[in-house]
């Protein structure tokens, strides 16, 4: 069990309800911002050293917040625990699509998976640490961020800057289901926008004289189709596609947009650069552009993260449950850690299922026991 005294799960939930109920979008960056103004506020008043980086680029601002080092029994690299605020749900979800509500043994709620509930019990472990004066082995440093469902566009270079001095990371993303588990790998993500230049004719009239930007386009999906290697670990989905003007009128654009997941650097490496190999002049007449790149580097699971997860399992087993560890294809902000040698442990967020979707929901009840664990590695990692 932590030191620190964390409270149930009941009042664990109350206080997050207020996060929840208040929405944030990944595109209102004056949203994201009166969150953070309450978690500031509250994070000051017990100690916390606060640094505020302005958004930029239409995005909500960032913030870092440190305990006291006089609070640390060590004087090694702290403990980076990060989260992000912003979800995928748009103004209006929580009154017409997900209402909070405690149905049993779930409360719904628009991102109360993916990752308030995981964000809220971070920032609650770190206030009730400062609050309640609790020395911990090493400093800790808690983020939160504001564009992680797009990819942390703005926030990658922070995340990388405070993992880099850190002794580990710790992600309270959502834990698996069903399982419960916590994350030790994760898949590379890669994103790729695609246009194609064709030549516009009458698709009767003078059909030899057009160049169809649909035809190379149905070509291009058919070969990033064949990268896929399940067995590998690679996979890659285009879509949305788009393209052509009329049903009578050689198509002269078309375009996608291709995602693709990895399991190592090299296959990301790899499957990069066949991605760009496809663009250029083609022997058809049309110009394939190609945009984009790897946006998440593989999280692979190395023996400072195995090791992390062990304490973690212990921990766990000590408050009553297990812990097992999986590996996931979604990418969050500790593939950007991990990938620095960084030991990285993620999904330590609460239970449930539905991220992204209108079921959204978390097991409510295990809110305290997922957050003691959290709390008691904040305290005892150097």
């Amino acid at each position: 069990m932590p030191v620190t005294r964390i409270g149930s799960s009941q009042q664990l939930l109350d206080e997050l309800r207020g996060w929840v109920e208040h929405e944030t979008p990944t595109t209102d960056a004056g949203a994201i911002n009166g969150l953070l103004d309450k978690a500031e506020a509250e994070l000051r008043a017990v100690g916390a050293t606060v640094e505020r980086i302005p958004g930029r680029d239409g995005f909500g601002d960032q913030l870092v917040a440190r305990t006291p080092p006089a609070l640390a029994l060590g004087n090694g690299k702290p403990v980076l625990v990060s989260g992000h605020l912003d979800t995928v749900w748009d103004h209006g979800t929580l009154e017409k699509t997900i209402p909070f509500r405690v149905e049993g043994e779930k409360c719904y709620g628009p991102g109360i998976y993916d990752m308030k509930a995981g964000s809220f019990f971070a920032f609650h472990a770190v206030r009730e640490i400062l609050r309640q004066g609790v020395r911990t082995r090493s400093p800790i440093t808690l983020l939160l961020t504001s564009d992680e469902e797009v990819g942390s566009p703005t926030s990658r270079a922070l995340i990388e800057r405070e993992a880099a001095g850190a002794c580990a990371v710790l992600i309270p993303e959502p834990a698996g289901n069903p399982g419960r588990a916590c994350v030790t790998a994760r898949k590379g993500v890669g994103r790729f926008t695609v246009r194609i230049a064709g030549q516009s004719a009458h698709a009767g009239g003078n059909w030899t004289d057009g160049r169809s930007a649909t035809v190379a386009l149905a070509r291009l999906i058919l070969q990033v189709h064949a990268l896929v290697d399940l067995d590998g670990g690679t996979t890659t989905n285009v879509a949305p596609v788009w393209g052509g003007t009329r049903p009578n009128v050689i198509a002269p654009e078309a375009g996608c947009e291709i995602d693709f997941r990895v399991a190592t650097v090299e296959d990301g490496v790899r499957i990069e650069a066949a991605i760009k190999a496809m663009g250029g002049e083609q022997p058809d007449g049309t110009t394939i552009t190609i945009t984009g790149g790897m946006n998440r580097p593989p999280m692979e699971e190395g023996a400072g993260t195995l090791a992390l997860y062990g304490k973690a399992r212990a921990i766990a087993a000590s408050l009553g449950y297990d812990l097992p560890k999986q590996h996931r294809g979604g990418g969050s902000d500790g593939n950007f850690t991990a990938a620095l040698g960084v030991p990285t442990l993620d999904g330590l967020g609460c239970s449930g299922a539905g991220a992204h979707a209108e079921f959204e929901h978390i097991l409510w009840e295990e809110l305290a026991p997922r957050c003691a664990m959290l709390c008691e590695l904040l305290e005892t990692l150097d």
